[in-house]
């Protein structure tokens, strides 16, 4: 019967095995750590492409409400213009049923002894020229003016008499009003009827 003997120190034995521990546990260490690096890249990769999805989508949806914004802009502008449009040709028949009234009150509100040679209108200033057989016929005209529904605020601008007995040269600067249109009266409510009675016998 033989006998072995390990002649190899117990403490050198015990030295290696924990080298080897403290080896095995750096690698694995190593490789873990490598794994989390990879895994924190691989998902910031991710997010980075996300948000560059995003990014695209919202340039994407940036552009499409810009260009519905420029179409806006643009019916916009077509509605003002329409606008405008109406309002001048509502204007213009405005002023064509007010110039044939205008024209026939002047006639009216001339006096006698009155005679006009020229009208011009500026907005809605109008200015007469015109002849009068005396200053109180150029005051009676500016009488009927300002008592007319289309004119107000008369103003004789120049006036020269010519002579004795001779009539007068007048210009008069009158304004145009616009004539309000009068409101409809409200009628009345009905008054109730009240029923005859009529007496029964008993």
């Amino acid at each position: 019967m033989t006998t072995r003997v390990n002649l190899l120190p117990w403490r050198e034995m015990r030295r290696r095995e924990h080298d080897r521990r403290v080896l095995s546990l750096s690698v694995g260490t190593w490789i873990l750590m490598g794994l989390v690096v990879f895994y924190a890249q691989w998902h910031m990769s991710g997010l980075i492409d996300h948000q560059k999805k995003r990014n695209n989508y919202l340039k994407t949806e940036i552009s499409k409400l810009d260009k519905q914004i420029k179409e806006i802009n643009r019916i916009k502008k077509r509605k003002a213009a329409l606008l405008a449009r109406m309002e001048v040709i509502q204007r213009l028949q405005r002023d064509r049923t007010q110039v044939v009234h205008i024209f026939d009150d002047l006639v009216r509100k001339l006096p006698k002894g009155v005679y006009l040679t020229s009208l011009k209108k500026v907005n809605r200033v109008i200015t007469l020229n015109g002849f009068a057989q005396s200053n109180a016929r150029i005051s009676a005209l500016m009488q009927n003016l300002d008592s007319s529904d289309w004119f107000t605020n008369p103003d004789l601008d120049v006036i020269t008499i010519k002579g004795r007995g001779g009539s007068s040269k007048f210009t008069l600067k009158v304004r145009q009003q616009v004539k309000k249109k009068k409101k409809p009266k409200k009628k009345g409510a009905p008054k109730p009827r009240t029923a005859a009675r009529t007496g029964g016998t008993g």
